[in-house]
């Protein structure tokens, strides 16, 4: 009998209410909570206005920061390595002194070929002396043609080994010049690969550290080549192309640059053409191997008919506005859009500027609909709920939604049928 008396208990039961319970804050009447909410009230909406303004024409593309020079310091001669001059990580300038080797044996070698070279010179400079007197004795008869042709070859020999010891004492000087390694461009190092102690040659796939010159700085990206021909057009006018380099989520500008070059052939492949911008990255805000998103400036179009792109609407015939006319009725008006940037769209037909739009609450609305313009944050009308579905759902949910407009079960009374409580049912059931 129990089991009984909760089964009609639980069992949905028409909502009966007195037309006299419905009162002005009840929907349905006139005057009633939610005029507006439902057909021929005025829906809430907020405006934007169509304007004239500059649009830029952009190109989006992914790009990756490389340095404008890069390069491996390696040691150009073997020896160990004695002596470390720079720090991790420091700007350095062309010709800075970062590491030195061992230059001991290089000196001993110079001083070698100073020594020959010295005593090369000396034998030329006798060499010379007695060819003079041998033109002289030949002059005089005293000697034979043979005797002063043969000086003559050797003082042109010592000539020729006085020369190849000149150049062994350049390279021997060279070498020695060589255990001091210094920075070959201006740029910022990076971490230290050898330690002090290691022998080190100049066949080491190991660099000693690397240097990127990052100030200024190129950004490497692609393009469809079906958009190559806009870019092509204004670069090879001389126009300077303003490029921008955004971080991953496009929320901040990180550098502005130009377009520097273009390559010179599309990869069949991917369909696509790299290209690579310039940027004088004076803050450094720009790190080699970065991942960004570009923006490529191809043009600008002025006094251009703009709307937020929110403000478009999408359907089956194409796109679309909802204008606003003066009496506060919404009209259906088919737009073109040339192009947009996610935030502005460009109009090219079916608006005039400062015509107001549909900005925000776009849902409810239709052609003719009547619109209640409201200022500040927007807040879209939430829908009334469908008749019964307040006596349907459970009754420890009567009172929840009371602010947001639903419609609730009556107070007991009049308004709605009251059942019994369980004990009287279970009561009149025995």
């Amino acid at each position: 009998m129990l089991a009984l008396a909760l089964a009609w208990w639980w069992w949905p039961q028409p909502v009966a209410e007195a037309p006299a319970a419905r009162g002005p804050g009840m929907g349905g009447g006139p005057g009633g909570r939610f005029r507006g909410m439902g057909g021929g009230g005025a829906v809430p909406v907020r405006l934007t206005e169509a304007r004239l303004g500059d649009y830029a024409v952009e190109l989006k593309a992914l790009g990756t920061v490389q340095a404008y020079n890069s390069v491996s310091v390696r040691p150009r001669v073997d020896g160990e390595l004695v002596e470390v001059l720079f720090e991790e990580g420091a700007q350095v300038k062309a010709g800075q002194l970062l590491a030195r080797i061992d230059p001991r044996s290089y000196r001993a070698v110079l001083q070698q070929a100073e020594g020959n070279l010295l005593e090369r010179r000396a034998e030329l400079k006798n060499a010379e002396l007695d060819l003079k007197r041998y033109q002289g004795l030949y002059a005089e008869d005293s000697i034979a043609r043979q005797t002063l042709d043969s000086q003559q070859a050797s003082v042109e020999q010592l000539r020729g080994s006085l020369k190849s010891l000149e150049a062994q004492v350049a390279e021997a000087r060279l070498k020695l010049d060589f255990t001091e390694v210094r920075a070959p461009i201006d740029g910022r190092l990076g971490l230290r690969q050898v330690d002090v102690g290691n022998l080190v040659s100049s066949g080491d796939a190991t660099p000693l550290v690397s240097i990127a010159q990052t100030a200024p700085i190129t950004v490497s990206f692609t393009l469809p080549e079906a958009e190559l021909p806009a870019v092509l057009a204004r670069y090879r006018q001389g126009a300077m192309l303003a490029v921008e380099a955004w971080d991953r989520g496009e929320r901040n500008r990180l550098a502005e640059g130009v377009l520097a070059s273009l390559d010179n052939q599309i990869d069949t492949a991917t369909g696509t053409v790299r290209l690579k911008a310039r940027f004088e990255n004076a803050d450094e805000r720009l790190f080699p191997n970065q991942f960004v998103n570009v923006r490529l400036r191809v043009d600008t179009r002025r006094e251009a008919l703009l709307l937020p792109a929110e403000a478009v609407q999408f359907g089956n015939s194409g796109t679309f506005v909802y204008v606003v006319g003066a009496d506060d009725k919404v009209e259906v008006r088919p737009v073109r859009v040339e192009t947009g940037n996610g935030e502005q769209s460009l109009i090219a037909e079916g608006l005039a500027a400062g015509e107001k739009v549909v900005l925000e609450g776009t849902d409810r609305l239709r052609a003719g609909s009547t619109v209640e313009v409201v200022e500040g944050a927007f807040k879209p009308a939430t829908p009334p709920a469908a008749p019964g579905a307040a006596a349907a759902a459970p009754r420890g949910e009567a009172g929840e939604h009371a602010s947001d407009g639903r419609l609730q079960s009556a107070a007991p009374g009049a308004a709605q049928g009251e059942r019994p409580a369980p004990a009287a049912a279970a009561g009149k059931a025995d």
